[in-house]
C-alpha cells in the first residue's frame, strides 16, 4: 500500500512539473515588466497576436518604443495585426545569433509570422537583416527596393531558445501592408492620445447613379490579385511559406503525460 502511494505522488509531482513547463512563455507578461512597451502590449492583446506568438515553441519578436509605435494609432486592428505580425520572426535570433549570420552574410532573409497568414503579397512577408553604418545590425522589408531602417537598439528577453525580444528603432516600413485591409475594421489605439484617423480610412466612395462608366471597369484578374514573386534565396528563410501555426513541443509533451499520469492512476486503483 505504501508504495502504491509512493508511485501516485510520483506521477503526481511529474505531471506537475511538466505542466508548468508547458506553456515555455507569454509574451504580453514579458512585456508587462516593461513599461516603455506599454502600447506595443496593448496592440498585442487587443489584436489577438500575443496568443499566437504563445502558441509558437521558438519565436523572435522586435518591438518598438511608445513613441515609436505612435505612428499606428487610429489604424484598424487589421492594419495593426499585419504590421506587428512582420515584426514577429519565425525562429530564435538573439543578438549574438545576429550578430553571427550577419558576418556570414551580408544581408539575411528571415520568414515572419505574417507570411504564415496567406495575406502577404510581393514578399510582405520576409524581413532582411544585415549590417549597416560599419557594425549596427538592422532590420528592413525584404520587399523590392526597401532600406534595412529599423537599427537593434538592445535586447530585451532572451530565454533560448524559445523566445527572443528585441528591440528596433523603429516599425519595419512594409510596403502597402494597409493595401488590402478590409474596410470597417474596429480601430486600435491604446495611448491615451487619439490620433485622428484619415478620411481616406473611413470615407467610402459614394453611389453615383450618373456614372454608367463606374459599372464598366474592369476587374482585376485573380492572377493579378494572387501572384506575387518567389522570396529570396537564404539559409535563414526556409521554405516560401512557414507552416500554419501548430501545437508547441511543450503542449504536446504535456498532452502525452497527462495521459500517462491516468492511465497510471487508473491502473492502480484497479489494483
Amino acid at each position: 500500500m505504501e508504495n502504491k502511494a509512493s508511485t501516485i505522488l510520483c506521477l503526481a509531482l511529474l505531471f506537475i512539473v511538466f505542466s508548468s513547463s508547458a506553456s515555455a512563455f507569454d509574451i504580453t507578461k514579458l512585456l508587462e515588466k516593461q513599461s516603455e512597451f506599454s502600447n506595443f502590449n496593448t496592440y498585442l492583446k487587443e489584436t489577438k497576436l500575443g496568443e499566437q506568438i504563445n502558441s509558437r515553441s521558438t519565436i523572435t519578436v522586435l518591438v518598438v518604443g511608445n513613441g515609436a509605435i505612435s505612428s499606428l494609432a487610429g489604424k484598424s486592428q487589421d492594419v495593426v495585426k499585419k504590421v506587428l505580425s512582420a515584426h514577429v520572426i519565425l525562429d530564435y535570433y538573439d543578438e549574438q545569433k545576429l550578430t553571427m549570420l550577419a558576418k556570414s552574410s551580408k544581408v539575411s532573409t528571415l520568414t515572419t509570422m505574417f507570411q504564415s497568414t496567406g495575406q502577404a503579397q510581393n514578399q510582405q512577408g520576409f524581413i532582411s537583416a544585415g549590417i549597416i553604418n560599419e557594425g549596427e545590425l538592422a532590420f528592413g522589408s525584404a520587399a523590392k527596393g526597401s532600406k534595412l531602417n529599423a537599427k537593434l537598439v538592445k535586447s530585451i528577453v532572451s530565454q533560448p531558445f524559445n523566445i527572443s525580444v528585441l528591440q528596433v528603432s523603429e516599425l519595419i516600413d512594409i510596403p502597402d501592408i494597409a493595401a488590402s485591409s478590409p474596410a470597417g475594421s474596429p480601430k486600435s489605439s491604446p495611448s491615451s492620445s487619439k490620433a485622428p484617423s484619415s478620411s481616406s480610412d473611413n470615407k467610402a466612395p459614394s453611389a453615383s447613379p450618373k456614372s454608367p462608366k463606374s459599372s464598366k471597369s474592369k476587374a482585376p484578374t485573380p492572377s493579378d490579385e494572387t501572384t506575387s514573386s518567389s522570396p529570396p534565396v537564404s539559409e535563414e528563410a526556409g521554405s516560401s511559406t512557414a507552416p500554419a501555426p501548430a501545437p508547441s513541443a511543450a503542449s504536446r509533451v504535456e498532452m502525452a503525460v497527462g495521459a500517462g499520469v491516468m492511465i497510471g492512476l487508473a491502473s492502480l486503483l484497479v489494483a
